[in-house]
């Protein structure tokens, strides 16, 4: 099973706290960006896989999905998601990503938000999204970068020219890495930029764009704290095609 760091009290509210939980899509600084993989979802079937307080699942009904599947491990993600849902559409459902159970050929769009990080079995799970996909049907999600996640915490080192560094910590070493973001403990999965890739081919996807996010002129502009994700990419934006 995933393991549940969400359920964890001290880290559900310290979580409650961040300004994506906070102000939802508006709060994910990577939201337009993603957005724009995403497009239009008007009469589309979608399935939202670690779905956490449900930002996502609620703006694309509001842009007109035909329904949702909205997925998540945490029981506390879910009744916070509820609770923030005024009206139907969606269709919260509490779920192990590690051992997937989606119906087949059933949805237009998978969507995922910083989640696949988490999943050890995320070969099996990739299957069966490309199996629970209609032809020509989408992947999008963001998922934090192999170099962010290989990176040595805590903070920065001085770089030979007087600027910070971030330095990797045994990149090609793939697996379970521990670390305390929230909550001591946290287990992410490790993959290279070129394992994801291939798992995404050997699914069955094709990879249709890649971004290394970053956070654009206005936007460090309204937020400087987000000028040090220019330093290294904090995250990847994938879509792929089924």
């Amino acid at each position: 099973m995933s393991q549940n760091i969400y359920d964890n009290p001290a880290f559900f509210e310290g979580y409650g706290r961040l300004g994506r939980s906070v102000h939802g899509l508006a709060g994910a600084p990577e939201w337009p960006a993603l957005g724009d993989m995403v497009g239009d979802v008007r009469d589309q079937a979608i399935v939202d896989l670690g779905c956490g307080y449900g930002w996502f699942s609620r703006w694309a009904r509001e842009h007109g999905a035909a329904g949702v599947l909205a997925l998540d491990v945490s029981e506390r993600m879910l009744a916070r998601a509820r609770e923030l849902t005024p009206e139907g559409g969606i269709d919260y459902r509490r779920a192990d990503l590690e051992q997937p159970a989606l119906p087949a050929r059933a949805f237009d769009l998978a969507y995922s938000s910083l989640t696949f990080h988490y999943i050890q079995r995320l070969p099996e799970l990739l299957a069966a999204i490309h199996a629970a996909l209609k032809p020509e049907g989408r992947l999008v999600f963001s998922i934090e970068h192999p170099i962010y996640m290989a990176s040595r915490h805590p903070g920065w080192l001085p770089g030979v020219d007087g600027r910070k560094t971030w330095p990797v910590d045994n990149y090609q070493l793939e697996g379970p890495r521990v670390t305390n973001w929230l909550a001591e403990g946290v287990v992410k999965q490790h993959r290279t930029l070129g394992t994801l890739f291939r798992l995404l081919v050997e699914a069955g996807f094709t990879v249709t764009r890649l971004v290394e996010w970053g956070p654009t002129e206005e936007q460090v502009r309204a937020m400087p704290e987000l000028a040090e994700e220019r330093e290294r990419p904090m995250m990847l934006l994938v879509s792929a095609s089924a």
